[in-house]
């Protein structure tokens, strides 16, 4: 069994005046080694998710676990190894693209010398090298998107958890995307929560669909595909809409 793991995860939210409301129900996910993209209809808690994963927020129930590590009892050494890319990402007034790259990576355990020259690899990663000492304040939201993902990469997590990662991305950058997911995922666990069934390509192993407060399907990415109706034009799309209706 890989080790990244969702152990019983349960989560709600409080509205005021309407009691709780439940988002996640005593999920368990293996999820595996490679590129997964997380499907899921707006509001299905795709970012719930990942925000647990990231101990920005705590479940009621259950825990996440790298490995030996416990996001509950471990949580600072736990957070040094899994890295995350909010959906809403924004620049740090006053700082130079390079400068919130490294001050992502100091964050994270990593010295101000490795910070700093560690930004500069994660941004040629992105192509945003040539961007380095622009105030990143100043770079549009494309840019700033990709400078998110290089925050992410700095520290060589051995988790990446990507929200709506391509959001503001034109269809080149988008294709970068692709092919910066295949490089980084090759040797770790990436998780890219998307509800845009376009986006699903080849650049993914993996795809784990998110409906009704569970994993309502986990597997290879042509498993999933092969759910589709025959003759389907958009077949992940199909084997989506399919799957979350109540379908084979």
């Amino acid at each position: 069994m890989h080790g990244f793991l969702y152990q019983d995860i349960s989560f709600s939210y409080r509205r005021k005046g309407q009691g709780e409301l439940a988002v996640l129900e005593r999920l368990t996910w293996n999820v595996p080694k490679g590129v997964t993209a997380l499907l899921g209809l707006n509001g299905a808690g795709k970012s719930t998710l990942l925000s647990i994963a990231a101990t920005a927020l705590m479940p009621k129930s259950g825990k996440v676990s790298l490995n030996e590590l416990d996001s509950r009892d471990q949580q600072t050494q736990f957070r040094k190894r899994v890295a995350w890319m909010p959906q809403q990402y924004r620049a740090v007034p006053g700082l130079t693209v390079r400068e919130q790259v490294a001050y992502s990576g100091w964050l994270k355990g990593l010295s101000r010398d490795d910070s700093w020259q560690g930004a500069i690899s994660a941004l040629a990663r992105v192509a945003l090298q040539d961007l380095a000492d622009r105030p990143a304040s100043e770079l549009s939201g494309g840019q700033q998107r990709r400078v998110g993902l290089a925050s992410a990469l700095v520290h060589d997590a051995e988790v990446l958890l990507l929200d709506e990662p391509t959001s503001g991305l034109d269809p080149e950058q988008r294709a970068m995307f692709r092919e910066l997911l295949v490089a980084v995922g090759a040797d770790r666990t990436v998780i890219v929560a998307t509800h845009d069934t376009g986006e699903i390509s080849n650049a993914y192993k993996n795809v784990a669909v998110l409906h009704a407060g569970n994993i309502a399907f986990d597997g290879a990415l042509q498993d999933f595909a092969a759910r589709a109706p025959a003759g389907s034009e958009r077949p992940i799309e199909s084997a989506f809409l399919a799957l979350i209706s109540g379908g084979r």
